[in-house]
């Protein structure tokens, strides 16, 4: 019974994630200058076990499940991300449900959710008519979809998460042999849409975060604050680092959120390059393995999702060492399996164990390895 459950196993992607997790509890430990009871340390070996157990439960979960119920499975998505916007903002964002024991983020859920309803529709398009996902109607519709929840959460306001869902399902679209004009004609969109959201739609703060992106020292020690010494503590560390529990940066407080935000930065500061590019390489590990499910998947819906959980990883592990580095703005997403989060964590082993699930189904072929 228990070897045919562990049959079929991507034991290559659970390693990725193990290590990766492993890594992470190291720097936790340090930026909290070792465990103690209700710290982020103590708590992520919480998350990150529940997270584990998670990750099991819905590798027993037949795929199919999901393309069957996606629309309650939306609308409950919809829902919660509607709800949230009534409750008390924590640190000037309505993103969080208080349930005393945990903070949930509804948006976390709402990404798995997205990512079932548009494999779905997009498959369901695709057996009708081969060329479906070319018709104008079928384009607006999955706009749509993704759309709403993309409103409600930058009402939050949640701008890293929101770029998340563009994300993903531009790729996903990308892989259905959509018309490439289409992807051009976006692409133009998007340049004339960027200078307009930035001189008359985005907030203040927003926009301070754009400028801070091309000059920290205009504000060095107000809103470029955070990213100067984030690049400081990753120039510091060097090639083996100043050792855990060691570096400046982090160990003085001057790096901050240094268990979320920045973890990647305090790995870099007190591991050193050698540890930090090693996590960067298991992180390319984790999307070749999302890619390689995505082309052994027995059909066309699981290798939909397949895909778009790689956009999903791929956007977050970009987007935040992108910007501890200073190559992207700062936006606050988490680093996954990395950075400090309940929600996030069980988000991300939610789809580790949905890819197993597909990978135990996928096609008796061989293309990666």
């Amino acid at each position: 019974m228990i070897k045919r459950f562990f049959k079929g196993f991507d034991y290559k992607l659970i390693g990725i994630v193990l290590l990766l997790a492993a890594v992470s509890c190291v720097a936790l430990y340090s930026a909290c200058n070792g465990y103690e009871p209700g710290n982020d340390f103590s708590k992520q070996l919480i998350w990150v076990g529940i997270g584990f157990a998670l990750m099991i439960i819905t590798s027993m979960i037949p795929y199919t499940l999901y393309q069957k119920f996606w629309i309650p499975m939306y609308i409950v998505s919809i829902l919660l991300l509607v709800g949230v916007l009534f409750t008390n903002p924590i640190n000037g964002a309505s993103s969080w449900y208080n349930l005393q024991f945990m903070s949930l983020q509804p948006s976390e859920l709402a990404k798995i959710c997205v990512i079932i309803a548009i494999a779905a529709v997009i498959t369901k398009i695709n057996d009708r008519d081969s060329n479906g996902i070319n018709k104008i109607k079928n384009l607006l519709f999955i706009a749509v979809l993704v759309l709403i929840p993309v409103v409600l959460i930058v009402l939050q306001p949640d701008y890293g998460t929101a770029m998340a869902f563009i994300t993903f399902t531009v790729i996903m679209l990308f892989i259905s042999n959509i018309d490439k004009k289409y992807i051009l004609i976006g692409l133009g969109l998007v340049i004339v849409a960027l200078p307009i959201l930035y001189f008359f739609v985005l907030p203040q703060h927003a926009v301070d975060r754009i400028d801070v992106y091309f000059d920290p020292t205009i504000d060095p020690l107000g809103k470029g604050y955070n990213i100067l010494q984030s690049k400081l503590a990753i120039g510091s560390g060097g090639l083996t680092g100043m050792g855990v529990g060691e570096g400046n940066q982090t160990q003085l407080g001057y790096l901050y959120p240094k268990t979320t935000d920045f973890i990647f930065a305090v790995i870099a500061e007190e591991m050193g390059f050698i540890i930090s590019a090693g996590v960067i390489l298991l992180f390319c590990g984790l999307l070749l393995r999302c890619v390689y499910i995505s082309k052994t998947a027995k059909d066309n819906f699981s290798s939909q999702v397949a895909i778009g959980i790689m956009g999903m990883f791929l956007f977050y592990v970009l987007e935040n060492i992108g910007m501890t580095m200073g190559l992207l703005p700062i936006t606050g997403v988490p680093l996954p399996f990395m950075s400090y989060g309940g929600s996030n964590m069980m988000c991300n082993m939610i789809v580790i164990g949905i890819l197993i699930n597909i990978a135990k189904n996928r096609e008796k072929i061989v293309l990666l390895g």
